[in-house]
């Protein structure tokens, strides 16, 4: 069976780039536009193994997303990857509070993501 990966990022294109290298590696990817946006298909029915979520976003930011997203019971141990243009050692850790198990910077190789989709993806 394959694995779920939700990607997060309000940049369409930057979405389907991400969704092809998933894709290509045998991953089924859910997408959304938004914190918000996942936030509601998230709604405790979509089993995900993997959510790749961008920190500078509208509505509702990735590190808000991250912190709610750990509240969910049902979502609370899904690995979480966040690719963003973020560098800031700041950013970083304040990702790594919230629960973010990677951090992959922007402009980035679609094969490195894949491989830290692999490692964590359980």
């Amino acid at each position: 069976m394959s694995k779920t990966v939700m990607v997060i990022d309000d940049s369409g294109s930057f979405r389907t780039v991400v969704k092809l290298a998933l894709q290509k590696a045998g991953y089924t990817v859910v997408e959304a536009g938004d914190g918000k946006e996942a936030l509601a298909k998230l709604d405790g029915t979509l089993k995900v193994n993997l959510i790749v979520c961008d920190v500078n976003m509208p509505n509702m930011d990735g590190l808000t997303f991250l912190k709610t997203v750990k509240t969910h019971a049902s979502y609370k141990f899904t690995p979480v990857i966040m690719l963003t243009t973020e560098s800031q050692e700041a950013k970083k850790a304040e990702g790594r509070a919230a629960g973010a198990k990677a951090w992959i910077t922007k402009p980035f190789q679609p094969s490195q993501l894949v491989d830290a989709v692999n490692k964590l993806c359980v």
